[in-house]
């Protein structure tokens, strides 16, 4: 018998080198993993069986899919049309912030911030304006909304898996409102803080140029996705990996489509690249190395310390998953972090005797947009940055913070709250 403290250690070692070798992810789930297995923590069947297949389908056929539809030119035609009518460049700034949000509930989440940081550069230059807090607000927008939708972001696949919801259920579940409503009203709340912020820019925005869009189908494609969805939703006794069988299958489709329409082969080639791939081996590491902890026992152990600290009051409880997923975003990726606390969050409701929803909807508010609070808490806050450092625009942190501190307590709070009071 394995003692405890074994998958323990090993999965604090995980963590640390997840955290000290960003580019190495990739390797070292996967490798822990492997350690579980030779150790005999966890059997290679039962490790097969973790791994959810159905996630890792979704994921890599939506992305798949975005790419078609962001190399389309789409999304920045439609965010051109925006400007247009936008009565003054304060309100242009908030139009595009929040349209970035709308975006990135279907499409993932540094995509968005690519696709939209150079239209916002485009407008700051225009108008002689400092392009930092646009780009800044750009990404903590596509952050906040990620969570939104069950394809919106890596974290609401893993919720989504975890909890067997499917898309029409992130809007209504179980006969009450959805997670999609307290994200949404989280990110109307933002609003007032982009005002403030662009206050001074009254002037209107002339835009002459019109990106040309070289084809829509692959627009029409990623809402077939979204329907499909819809609609793999509406039978509840559907085969578990239909979700990730739709997505795959329509990212085929546009692959077959877009091969055709160019007459060359290499389009398959594209789309095989277009899979992040070692997202994929990351998360399939994650899976194995929860389920050792699972079977190890840690994961209940885990869930008798949250009870212990926050007694048997959801209440304190609740606000406890909420705030301790904030802090936790602010400096690591949430994508480990949720894949971990899932279970945690389940072995919690059943000491308490509740069901999970509450304190796994929670989880994912504070982890999703708890990242917004520092430049490092999310891929999206980086790329953004990393845009503008590149354009030879300095990010000072003060500066980052000035915008990320109270778009993340004004949309953490608000949701966690929207989320309590559905769901208590």
């Amino acid at each position: 018998m394995i003692p405890m403290w074994v998958p323990v250690a090993l999965f604090a070692l995980m963590y640390a080198l997840l955290l000290l070798l960003p580019e190495r992810r990739w390797i070292v789930s996967p490798s822990v993993a492997a350690l579980f297995l030779l150790l005999g923590i966890l059997t290679p069947g039962n490790a097969l069986r973790a791994v959810n297949w159905n996630v890792l389908l979704m994921l890599g056929g939506t992305m798949v899919t975005v790419s078609l539809f962001v190399e389309s030119r789409m999304p920045l035609r439609m965010a051109e049309e925006l400007l247009r009518a936008a009565p003054s460049v304060q309100w242009a700034a908030v139009a595009l912030c929040l349209f970035a949000g709308v975006i990135s509930a279907f499409v993932d989440n540094v995509a968005t911030v690519l696709m939209f940081a150079p239209v916002g550069l485009a407008v700051a230059k225009r108008i002689g304006t400092d392009p930092v807090p646009l780009i800044i607000s750009i990404a903590v927008s596509s952050n906040l909304q990620g969570a939104a939708t069950l394809v919106g972001d890596t974290t609401s696949i893993l919720l989504g898996g975890s909890l067997g919801m499917g898309f029409n259920d992130f809007f209504r579940f179980r006969g009450k409102p959805g997670i999609f409503f307290a994200v949404e009203a989280g990110a109307l709340l933002t609003v007032p803080i982009l005002l403030f912020l662009f206050r001074k820019e009254k002037g209107r925005i002339n835009v002459e140029e019109c990106t040309s869009v070289e084809d829509p189908i692959p627009a029409v494609l990623l809402v077939s996705t979204v329907v499909l969805l819809i609609a793999a939703s509406l039978f509840p006794d559907k085969p578990e990996m239909t979700n990730g069988i739709l997505c795959c299958a329509v990212a085929a489709v546009g692959i077959a489509y877009e091969a055709i329409r160019r007459k060359t082969a290499r389009v398959i080639k594209d789309g095989i690249r277009a899979i992040d791939w070692k997202t994929l081996v990351l998360l399939s590491g994650l899976f194995v190395v929860i389920e050792g902890l699972t079977e190890a026992g840690v994961i209940d152990a885990a869930a008798g310390l949250f009870v212990k600290v926050g007694g048997r009051s959801p209440a304190l409880m609740y606000c406890l998953i909420v705030s301790v997923s904030v802090v936790f975003s602010a400096f690591i990726d949430n994508i480990p972090y949720v894949a971990a606390m899932l279970p945690v969050t389940a072995g919690i409701a059943s000491m308490l005797e509740s069901e999970p929803y509450l304190f796994a909807f929670g989880l994912l508010i504070g982890a999703t947009l708890g990242g917004n609070i520092t430049p490092v808490g999310a891929s999206a806050n980086i790329a953004g940055i990393g845009i503008l450092q590149k354009e030879g625009y300095p990010v000072p942190t003060k500066a980052f913070l000035r915008i990320g501190v109270p778009f993340t307590l004004t949309a953490a709070v608000s949701g966690a709250a929207i989320i309590w009071l559905i769901w208590r």
